[in-house]
């Protein structure tokens, strides 16, 4: 009995390391060409269908050299576990009308792993010009750099993005996801050039992040649940914002939001949950949101509640009241200057107030030192504990 055990424990293992069996697929093998002119979009996908098929851990290889890749789509579902691994630099072509939404897509994968190092080079300075959002609400999207969509049990790291032509990365419909030490960078006035955009998501953690960009460091929108957000250094940017939510009906809740451990250095807000005035058919909820242990320099709009939403034509912001009630939101231990003169905005729906809303030891002040802080509270609900400068409205 004892011989019979081992050859079968011995057999069970070889299955196992035979189905593990780890494959390199280098992209120069498939004929990739690194002179920053070539278009290597079906190079990367041959080498991406092979190890897709691979039977193990299938890694795909960039170098460190420099290639231009068209927009792509890299699609499972596969056979084991994929590991994308960048060394070098992918450029986008500059023209935006290649594009469809995105550059870059994985979908439909389990057990991803995105990462090596290398740069993801959007050039969207040509293209910046065309977005014409703030006055056309109708305007064409351009292309976000790298997108996942329908990924699972995936990682994300060690990696850098420069000149999106939209956002830098967004996440659709994934679950159990972690992005950690991404370098992302845009400039100041670079529209819409969001970090990272979540949405329709579950169990997302972004840890060790730096986001310096023209719009929201990250933007969580409807249907994002249980994201973890900490060790991030925002600036410049919009800050880590909530929503937009509310414009339209069939959107979903958005619930156990933490962010922890941030920096925001000269951004236009520090936190901020938005909600469009809109009369929705339908009661949205944003809910169980924690922010803690948070760092502000020369910030705009340190910690922002705006139900009034409205950045550009053709909404009115007195038309109608935010129809997405916000409940159970705690800001613990926030401190730094403001380079406006409030500290604490807090503008809640008079048809769907904020409920349960706790602000615990605050701690804002002018930048520069000179003068006071101002808080204030419309139609928010709730309570103040500890250390209030400015004092509290709530």
């Amino acid at each position: 009995m004892g011989a019979k055990y081992m050859f079968c424990l011995c057999l069970f293992v070889w299955i196992a390391e035979a189905h593990f069996e780890s494959k390199v697929f280098n992209v120069k093998d498939y004929g990739a060409i690194a002179d920053g002119k070539t278009d290597n979009s079906a190079t990367f996908l041959k080498a991406w269908s092979e190890a897709c098929n691979w039977n193990g851990s299938a890694r795909i290889l960039i170098p460190n050299e420099t290639y231009i890749l068209n927009p792509v789509m890299f699609s499972g579902p596969c056979k084991g576990l994929m590991n994308f691994t960048i060394k070098g630099i992918l450029k986008a072509p500059t023209d935006p009308y290649l594009f469809g939404d995105d550059w870059i897509n994985f979908r439909y994968v389990n057990n991803l792993t995105v990462s090596g190092g290398g740069t993801l080079d959007g050039q969207g300075y040509l293209a910046w010009p065309l977005n014409e959002c703030s006055k056309n609400s109708n305007c064409p999207t351009l292309p976000a750099t790298m997108v996942f969509d329908f990924i699972t049990n995936s990682h994300v790291h060690d990696l850098r993005s420069i000149d999106s032509k939209h956002s830098h990365f967004v996440i659709y419909a994934c679950q159990n996801m972690t992005f950690t030490e991404l370098a992302l960078q845009a400039p100041r006035d670079s529209p819409n050039t969001d970090g990272i955009k979540i949405g329709m998501s579950n169990g997302i953690n972004i840890t060790r992040v730096r986001i310096g960009t023209g719009d929201d460091c990250i933007a969580i929108l409807s249907g994002s649940k249980k994201i973890w957000i900490s060790d991030v250094f925002c600036g410049p940017g919009h800050g880590i914002s909530v929503g937009s939510l509310g414009q339209n009906d069939g959107e979903e809740d958005v619930e156990d939001i933490v962010v922890k451990n941030c920096t925001f250095i000269g951004t236009l807000d520090g936190v901020r949950i938005k909600t469009w005035a809109s009369p929705l058919n339908q009661t949205l909820n944003a809910s169980n949101f924690v922010y803690e242990n948070l760092f502000m320099i020369n910030v705009e709009h340190p910690i922002n509640i705006d139900q009034e939403y409205c950045p550009y034509p053709p909404c009115k912001k007195t038309e109608v009241a935010s129809n997405v009630q916000i409940r159970n939101v705690t800001f613990k231990n926030i401190l730094g200057s403001s380079s406006t003169g409030v500290g604490v905005d807090l503008k809640c729906s008079n048809y769907k107030p904020c409920q349960d809303i706790k602000v615990e030891d605050i701690n804002l002040w002018p930048h520069g030192g000179r003068g006071n802080l101002s808080n204030f509270c419309y139609y928010a609900n709730g309570a103040s504990y500890g250390e209030q400068i400015p004092p509290s409205c709530i």
